[in-house]
């Protein structure tokens, strides 16, 4: 039996990963995922992509406030067989998105997978997250870590570099303007200090044999 599984995670936890991961294991066993993706992520210089930090991306459907979800998968299986729905930033979706995914896994058994953050900078639920965790047969955690080791909790939004509390919920950022923090660093508003040192280890090392070869000559 289809079921709607829920997979959220903070910032930074590979999420566009897990969905192009999943997405390459149906299709390399000749199978047909569908993916979707918010039409409100304008990180790219296109809608309807789904990107990782590490360069990966691929072709999504993207979603807007008036779609019937459904509608469109039905339409695709009908053309194609659709065996897999899997949805990226799941957090930016309506109420009825979620009630259309759950008549997508009840109607036309096939199994959905979403994708997202379960809260925002002011660690308050999204209106997708929230329907989510009523409504999704399993909820699973990606977990990642703060910068000082610790399980990461919430999503700190950076202005200046600077912790902020107030603001619009909805504001679409990479990096640059969010962080994921453990709970104690998220309410003291304290962010990793900025080192500009490479974070690959094999690089830090061989520029340290280096220096060390150089000072013996």
């Amino acid at each position: 039996m289809a079921q709607l599984y829920y997979r959220y995670s903070t910032m930074g936890a590979g999420k566009s990963i897990e969905v192009q991961k999943v997405a390459f294991n149906y299709e390399e066993k000749g199978q047909n995922p569908l993916i979707f993706t918010s039409g409100l992520d304008d990180r790219y210089a296109e809608s309807g992509i789904v990107a990782s930090r590490i360069g990966l991306q691929r072709k999504a459907i993207s979603v807007n406030d008036e779609m019937n979800i459904f509608d469109i998968v039905k339409k695709y299986n009908d053309l194609f067989r659709v065996d897999a729905v899997i949805i990226d930033e799941c957090q930016f979706l309506k109420k009825h998105h979620i009630m259309e995914l759950t008549d997508v896994v009840d109607d036309l058994n096939i199994p959905v997978m979403c994708y997202g953050l379960k809260s925002d900078f002011k660690n308050e639920l999204f209106e997708g997250s929230y329907w989510l965790l009523a409504m999704s047969d399993k909820i699973e955690e990606i977990k990642t870590v703060c910068w000082c080791g610790k399980k990461a909790i919430a999503n700190a939004r950076l202005i200046d570099g600077k912790v902020v509390y107030e603001g619009e919920q909805i504001f679409v950022g990479g990096n640059e303007s969010y962080t994921a923090l453990c709970r104690k660093h998220y309410k003291k508003g304290l962010v990793m200090p900025y080192h500009e040192e490479s974070k690959d280890l094999i690089t830090r090392y061989e520029r340290l044999s280096k220096e060390e070869k150089d000072s013996n000559e």
